[in-house]
């Protein structure tokens, strides 16, 4: 697993396993954005077993899976809630890749920050979300 710092508030990454959980708990974060549906391939760890052992190594737990391509305004809402609700420590958010994360990270931040704000910290990151803003 690599984690990938987009800023002081949200990092996120490819799927994660149950082994990471506690590396991720190490590093800081207090809650975790689980943003990849079930089912997307065999050798994906199922959320619920992500959820149960996230939960018990002290980190809050969130389901807000995004389909490719299929980010809708109640993601989105549910996305910036956490954050408003979070408590102390950055969010550590997942999907396949990872993209997905920051683009909802982007989206839900759309009206805080401007478009080359977005995109600078997301390349920091290693995420290309420049066709997001043309």
């Amino acid at each position: 697993m690599k984690i990938n710092k987009i800023n002081d508030e949200i990092s996120v990454s490819e799927q994660i396993h149950v082994d990471d959980l506690k590396i991720i708990k190490d590093a800081g974060f207090n809650s975790i954005i689980c943003n990849r549906p079930d089912n997307e391939s065999a050798d994906q760890t199922p959320q619920e077993i992500i959820k149960s052992a996230a939960e018990s190594v002290g980190l809050n737990y969130y389901f807000i899976p995004i389909f490719p391509g299929q980010f809708t305004q109640q993601a989105v809402d549910e996305f910036n809630q956490i954050f408003l609700e979070k408590e102390n420590g950055p969010i550590f958010a997942y999907c396949r890749t990872g993209t997905r994360s920051c683009t909802l990270w982007a989206l839900a931040n759309r009206d805080k920050m401007s478009g080359n704000e977005i995109i600078e910290q997301a390349k920091g990151a290693g995420y290309d979300l420049s066709q997001l803003f043309l």
